[in-house]
């Protein structure tokens, strides 16, 4: 049933002619001539129609929100097999690490590991950052899949009291 379309009662009137009042969505007669079983039908079809509707709109957004979480892994997937293919961890016998989101390269003795604190030059940002002078950075990476120029870390950072 349409909700919205237009139609009369029909209901014969005291003169005999049909009722002309316009009635629209589930009621089946108007005010003047729905019975109390009428306007139970027209109240149980609106809520059956409201209950489907918002099932159907319920389902429509689950589905809808499995394939954008679908695609949101494939996407991951693609960009962790694009960084493993394209990842460098060496480049001229130097090691090549990431410090919290910028790529250095590592010319010290022995091998730089994820969590290691290193003594970084100073570079624009850091001065204003950090003050003149060598500041101190975390490993966060192996490798890197920046192509530019890298600068050199200093050394290790000393360890602080808190770590000894």
């Amino acid at each position: 049933m349409n909700t919205h379309e237009q139609r009369t009662c029909g209901r014969p009137t005291r003169s005999g002619n049909p009722c002309r009042v316009r009635i629209s969505g589930f009621d089946v007669a108007c005010g003047t001539h729905a019975t109390d079983e009428d306007r139970a039908v027209a109240a149980a079809y609106q809520r059956g129609w409201r209950q489907g509707y918002e099932q159907g709109r319920e389902s429509g957004a689950s589905s809808a929100q499995l394939k954008i979480e679908s695609m949101e892994r494939r996407i991951r997937e693609l960009e962790q097999r694009l960084d493993d293919a394209t990842r460098i961890h060496e480049i001229a016998g130097d090691q090549v690490v990431d410090v919290e989101g910028y790529a250095y390269r590592w010319r010290g003795s022995g091998r730089l590991e994820v969590g290691d604190r290193v003594l970084l030059p100073e570079n624009y940002v850091s001065r204003m950052k950090h003050g003149p002078g060598p500041f101190v950075g975390v490993v966060s990476a192996l490798g890197t899949t920046y192509r530019g120029a890298l600068s050199v870390i200093i050394g290790r950072a000393p360890e602080t009291d808190s770590e000894a």
